[in-house]
Order: structure tokens, then sequence, then C-alpha cells
């Protein structure tokens, strides 16, 4: 009983350093100064995304064929594309190359690519061979994203809905650090290029700004350390 009371009071104590460093983040940083966001952060296609691809046009019959319901499978067998039963929605799966398969159109490069990028990039190509004079593309990420663990309130996988999505912004979506997570020590692990790199951020640092890891790709990984070590 005497351990257990020593175990609880310290728990107790724990708790309330814990509850003590639910400080405000990005602390020290200069207010009402607007700041230049020096990169383009939006997120881009990488191999084995999955992409839905629509092409309209004022000439509906125009457009069919290129969202016509045909199903794919390149060699190696990581490229497809279908469509859906409630519309012109085609599924694809970027190959390791980084190229997707489309009808008539065929192969396009799209790694490294933003969706807008994409979608004028397939534009252009319908215009320039004469198909549809005046063709609209729509690409949408299918199903892009994220994981965050450790000591936040709900962890689990979200999905990625915008263009662009900052480290508070997937902390806010696992409903922020529980008073047993780590501010000054939360990690990154993105895998890229066919390199895994752990990233390390300290919440209450400005300088976490104008970090290139500050916005989210799809796949990353956000951990938030314990200051509980069992």
């Amino acid at each position: 009983m005497k351990h257990l009371g020593i175990f609880i009071l310290g728990a107790l104590l724990l708790a309330s350093c814990a509850t003590n460093k639910r400080a405000a983040y990005i602390q020290q940083v200069q207010t009402d100064i607007p700041t230049a966001i020096e990169q383009d952060y939006q997120i881009r296609i990488k191999p084995l995304d999955r992409l839905t691809v629509t092409i309209n046009s004022k000439d509906p019959e125009l457009a069919a064929p290129f969202n016509a319901a045909s199903s794919y499978n390149s060699l190696n067998g990581l490229s497809s594309y279908s469509s859906s039963s409630n519309g012109n929605l085609q599924i694809l799966t970027v190959d390791k190359e980084g190229k997707i398969q489309l009808p008539i159109i065929g192969e396009i490069d799209c790694d490294g690519l933003t969706r807008n990028e994409l979608a004028k990039k397939i534009e252009n190509t319908i215009r320039e061979n004469g198909m549809v004079h005046d063709p609209i593309v729509i690409i949408q990420f299918a199903d892009v994203k994220f994981s965050v663990l450790g000591e936040v309130a709900r962890p689990g996988q979200f999905s990625i809905t915008k263009d662009r999505i900052s480290l508070f912004d997937a902390l806010a979506m696992a409903g922020d650090l529980t008073i047993y997570g780590q501010r000054e020590n939360v990690a990154l692990i993105r895998e890229e290029n066919g390199m895994r790199t752990v990233h390390y951020f300290d919440l209450k640092n400005p300088d976490i700004l104008t970090s290139p890891y500050f916005y989210l790709q799809q796949d990353d990984v956000v951990y938030v350390l314990s200051l509980i070590h069992i």
C-alpha cells in the first residue's frame, strides 16, 4: 500500500506538471507583422497515389469517350482506371514511374504535379490534339491520408480534403495534444523518393512556421511523444 500511495502521489505531481505545460504554441513570435510564405506547399502527386479524373465539355458527347467505363491494367499491375456507377468518375492509381493511363489520351506523366497542374496538362493535351476545343478537367485525390499517433485526444488516420494542410491542422483534427504530450518533441515521419526521414518539432518555437515539414504530405505520420516514460 505504501508503494501504491507513492505511485499515486507521483502520478498526481506529474499530472500537475503536465497541466502547467499547457503553454501557447509558437511563443515569442512578433505579432501583426505579415510574413511571406516562401514556398507553395500544395500537395503534389506521388507514385501509388489514387486519383479521380473527370473530363467535361459543353458538348457532353465529345467528353464521354474520355470518361468511358473501362478497365485498364499496366504490365506491372499498378496503374488502373474504372468508372463509378453514379457518374463519369475515373479512379486511377499512379504507377511506380509516376504515370497514369487515360482513355484515348494515353499515358500522362504526373509525378510531382499538383492537382491543378495535372488538370491543365490534360486539358492542353486534349486541346492540342484537336480532340475537344473546350475541355474542363477536374482532378481529386481519391484517398490521400495522414496519421496522428501518440499523446493526442483522438489518434488515428485522417483524410486530406484540401491541397494544403499544416501540422497544426493535423493536431486539431486529432483533438490536440493531451496534457502528457511533449510539445517540444513532436515527430513527423515522411517517406519520399525511397527514403524515410524523421523530423522533430518544438511547437513553441516560431521557426516551425518556416520548416519544410510544417505542411504535410500524403502518408505522413505525426507522432506526439509522451512525458511519461514506462
